[in-house]
């Protein structure tokens, strides 16, 4: 079976009555855990980004706490996974400033984390994909905001440099 076009599935859900297209939306979350949670941001987080980027932070905040920095193979895990996460919640938003945001206190957070970046080429790799990144979507930012944002990546690249 092909997956009809986004426009003939529009043209669809425009003549089925309100209550069918409810329960497709139900039956959609029903069917996979990110469909959920898709739509738990579309109907409650998508309205205010401030509370959005602070509970996305908390949830970083909490993976951080659980990573063993003992060793540098657990240690990349647990950051693919929390970028994982990260990437899934970008892609909710679709919001360029909220990515900056989340990005950068992605790579805040694993610079305050007590794993030596340069030490550990796989770690520092995934670091720099994510500062590259960060300017890379800040060009699309308004220039105010770019500026104050620019100086925080500026930090980044220095701790970075200064860490042994």
């Amino acid at each position: 079976m092909k997956a009809e076009s986004l426009r003939n599935i529009k043209a669809e859900l425009l003549n089925i009555p309100a209550k069918e297209v409810l329960e497709i939306c139900l039956r959609l979350a029903k069917h996979k855990k990110e469909n959920k949670e898709l739509l738990s941001y579309l109907l409650f987080h998508n309205h205010d980004d401030q509370l959005f980027i602070t509970e996305v932070k908390a949830q970083i905040d909490e993976e951080f706490s659980f990573m063993n920095s003992n060793s540098a193979y657990l240690a990349k895990k647990t950051l693919r996974k929390v970028l994982r996460t990260i990437n899934k919640y970008i892609k909710f938003a679709a919001n360029k400033q909220i990515e900056v945001e989340l990005r950068l206190y992605y790579c805040q957070s694993l610079k305050k984390s007590k794993i030596k970046i340069n030490r550990h080429p796989v770690i520092y790799n995934l670091y720099n994909r994510q500062i590259d990144q960060l300017e890379k979507t800040l060009a699309a930012l308004h220039e105010d905001l770019r500026h104050d944002y620019q100086k925080e990546i500026v930090e980044l690249y220095e701790t970075t440099v200064n860490q042994d």
